[in-house]
């Protein structure tokens, strides 16, 4: 129970009012020792509720012991606009009982409303790391009274080239701070690399791994020969599986925009979400997904990491990820919280070995699929004809070796005019070496 970790009776209302009855495990696990003021390394699965986790801390914090005249109080960065919104709304609902004011700050919004909200010193601000950055460096923001860090998604923060960016804005706080960074994996190739400049002898907690985040989703892969017929399968599955919202992965923002009307034609109810859309355009169809005016969400990465939207229980992957680690946080919009979910990768001959190294990652082997009436032609690598020893299949042949030839030596024009004429005996050489004189007659 909530009550049992001594939270302050307005956040214990809030938390009632949101209907949480009991901490999961990441928020048991990470609660005590934030409330000690311990700097935290976490990783742990989609959906396990570790938002609370870092929100409940800070806002504690900011209850028990008002600082009616510090600066901002905490800073959490995120890597995308569509994460900040979802976790600023979050801490609102939780701080709803209480004076703590929270700001996102993103972009997409206009620079000059977003200072003046600034100037009013919110408690704690959520952002992403490229316009946090842009406000330090114009001075319109400053985190010299900063007593919490959270890096959410880290992982996915590096993944977005945003290492820079990080640690800039890392390397401007209050280095008196208690800093907590949250990752889906702490394998990751880039998290390591700042660890040092961003936390001071951190507790680690790992709750998960890559394998362990998507034991409750059935993965399945489908062949295809081409993306005509990727589309073709695709259409098909939104019309015929059964689910209350689907999101369809593409690698680029140039095919979803492509796919979404072309599906919209069909009669599906499709919305699209990349990067080149504002912030206005992103906000308006996700609310639309959630409210289920649209039932289907074509989208790039951008939608890959934090989104929480209840009720997807379908993710298809147009195009494979790019890696592992991508793959495990796409698929991971279904299946939250202990749910089932649905994951099928639609395959062309060039993605191939990706997939096989998706499955070595993940250690497991997809679901091969097939649709009927739309089946490809290609059906996985032509397996090549071993013989011999090293098939398994029989003796070995032996070789059969012609003779060696003898060297064709080559004839002197000399030696072919002679040819045919009887040569001349040699004259016998005498003792000392000359030739006998020929006794006359």
């Amino acid at each position: 129970m909530f009550e049992e970790l001594s939270l302050h009776e307005r956040l214990i209302k809030a938390i009632d009012s949101l209907g949480f009855t009991q901490p999961t495990d990441v928020q048991s696990a990470v609660l005590p020792l934030a409330f000690e003021g311990r700097d935290l390394m976490v990783s742990a699965e989609t959906g396990s509720g570790k938002t609370l986790a870092f929100l409940l801390p800070i806002l504690q914090r900011c209850v028990e012991q008002s600082a009616p005249r510090s600066g901002t109080r905490g800073l959490i960065l995120t890597p995308t606009r569509e994460l900040a919104e979802q976790v600023s709304a979050t801490c609102e609902k939780l701080a709803s009982f209480t004076r703590v004011n929270v700001l996102p700050v993103c972009g997409g919004e206009n620079y000059q409303n977003q200072t003046a909200k600034i100037r009013k010193n919110p408690e704690i601000i959520v952002g992403t790391p490229g316009r946090i950055k842009e406000h330090i460096e114009r001075n319109t923001i400053d985190f010299d009274d900063l007593e919490f860090l959270v890096l959410d998604e880290a992982d996915r923060m590096l993944d977005m080239g945003f290492r820079e960016e990080v640690l800039f804005v890392t390397d401007a706080c209050r280095k008196e701070r208690q800093s907590m960074l949250f990752s889906a994996t702490l394998t990751h190739r880039g998290v390591g690399d700042i660890l040092d400049r961003v936390l001071r002898d951190p507790e680690t907690i790992q709750l998960s791994t890559a394998q362990t985040e998507i034991e409750n989703i059935r993965q399945q892969v489908i062949l295809a020969d081409d993306a005509k017929l990727k589309e073709k399968q695709l259409a098909w599955l939104l019309k015929n599986e059964s689910y209350d919202k689907a999101i369809v992965f593409t690698n680029t923002r140039a095919l979803s925009d492509e796919l979404g009307p072309r599906l919209q034609s069909q009669g599906l109810r499709v919305g699209v979400l990349h990067g080149e859309l504002d912030q206005p355009q992103r906000t308006r169809i996700l609310n639309l997904l959630r409210d289920g005016r649209i039932n289907v969400l074509i989208a790039t990465d951008v939608a890959a990491r934090g989104l929480d939207i209840e009720g997807v229980d379908l993710v298809i992957n147009f195009d494979l990820a790019r890696s592992g680690d991508e793959h495990v946080h796409r698929v991971g919009r279904t299946g939250r919280a202990g749910r089932e979910g649905l994951a099928i990768c639609l395959i062309a001959p060039n993605e191939w070995n990706l997939k096989a190294s998706i499955e070595r990652y993940l250690k497991q082997t997809f679901e091969k699929r097939t649709i009927k009436g739309i089946e490809g032609g290609y059906t996985g690598p032509k397996k090549l004809k071993a013989s011999g020893k090293a098939a398994g299949t029989g003796k070995k042949k032996e070789s059969k070796k012609k003779p060696a030839e003898k060297p064709k030596v080559k004839k002197r024009l000399r030696d072919q005019k002679q040819v045919g004429k009887r040569r001349s005996k040699p004259t016998p050489i005498s003792d000392d070496g000359f030739a006998p004189l020929k006794k006359k007659q």
